[in-house]
C-alpha cells in the first residue's frame, strides 16, 4: 500500500522541529550577522570607518566559515556545540552550527546591500554632522530595509536546507526522518513525504518574502 510506512504524527513532529531549528537559528543569525555586516561595510575601503586590517581580518573569518561545507562544520563543531547547547543532538544541538554557517552568509549579504545604497546618503549625513552610529541607525539601515528583508528570506531558505542536513548527526527534524527511515530503512514513501514537506516550506517562505518585499517597495 502506498504510504503504508508513513506515521503522520511523526511527520508533524519533525516538521515542527524543522521550523523551530530554522526559526531560532534565523533569530541568532540576524542578531550576529546584521551587526557584522554593518561593521564589514563601515570598515571597508572608502567608508566612514575605513580600517584595512580590521576589514581584512573580519572578511577572512567570514570567508573561512562560508567556505567550510555545512556537513563538515556540523562534525567539527560537536565539542563546541556541547559546551554552548549542552548537547550535540536534537533541535538544541543543531542550532549552533546552523548559526555559525548562516551568520557569515547573512553578514556578507547585508554588506552587499549597504554597498548598493546611494553614497549620497552617507555624505548627506556627514554634512549634517551625524556620527557613524547615527548615520547607520537613522539613514543606512532604513534605506536598506527592503534589501535586508530580502536577504533574510534568502538566509531562512538556506537554513531550511541546512537543517535537513543536520539529520546526519541526529539533529532532528525532517532531515533526520528522511535519513533514518527513508534512507537507512529504504522507506521511499517517507523520503518522498519529507522532501515534499521541505519543498512546500521553502515555497511558502519565498512567497511570503516576495509579498513582503513588494509591500515594502510600494512604501
Amino acid at each position: 500500500m502506498m504510504y503504508a510506512n508513513i506515521d503522520w504524527a511523526l511527520i508533524a513532529e519533525a516538521t515542527i522541529d524543522t521550523l523551530l531549528m530554522t526559526g531560532f537559528s534565523l533569530v541568532f543569525t540576524i542578531v550576529i550577522g546584521l551587526p557584522l555586516g554593518v561593521v564589514l561595510f563601515l570598515t571597508s575601503p572608502h567608508q566612514m570607518l575605513a580600517n584595512s586590517p580590521a576589514y581584512q581580518l573580519l572578511s577572512f573569518i567570514v570567508n573561512v566559515l562560508r567556505s567550510v561545507p555545512f556537513l563538515i562544520l556540523l562534525i567539527v563543531m560537536i565539542p563546541l556545540t556541547r559546551v554552548l547547547a549542552g548537547t550535540s543532538l536534537g533541535v538544541q544541538g543543531a542550532i549552533p552550527p546552523l548559526v555559525a554557517s548562516a551568520a557569515p552568509f547573512f553578514a556578507r549579504l547585508v554588506e552587499n546591500v549597504l554597498r548598493e545604497l546611494d553614497p549620497g546618503v552617507s555624505e548627506a549625513c556627514r554634512a549634517m554632522g551625524a556620527n557613524s552610529r547615527q548615520t547607520v541607525l537613522m539613514a543606512l539601515l532604513p534605506e536598506a530595509t527592503t534589501g535586508i528583508v530580502a536577504a533574510t528570506i534568502v538566509t531562512a531558505i538556506a537554513l531550511v536546507g541546512y537543517s535537513a542536513m543536520s539529520g546526519v548527526i541526529g539533529g532532528g527534524g525532517l532531515g533526520d526522518l528522511a535519513l533514518r527511515f527513508g534512507y537507512q530503512r529504504y522507506q521511499t514513501d517517507v523520503m518522498v513525504v519529507t522532501v515534499v514537506a521541505l519543498v512546500v516550506m521553502v515555497q511558502l517562505l519565498q512567497v511570503f518574502g516576495d509579498r513582503l518585499v513588494a509591500r515594502l517597495n510600494r512604501k
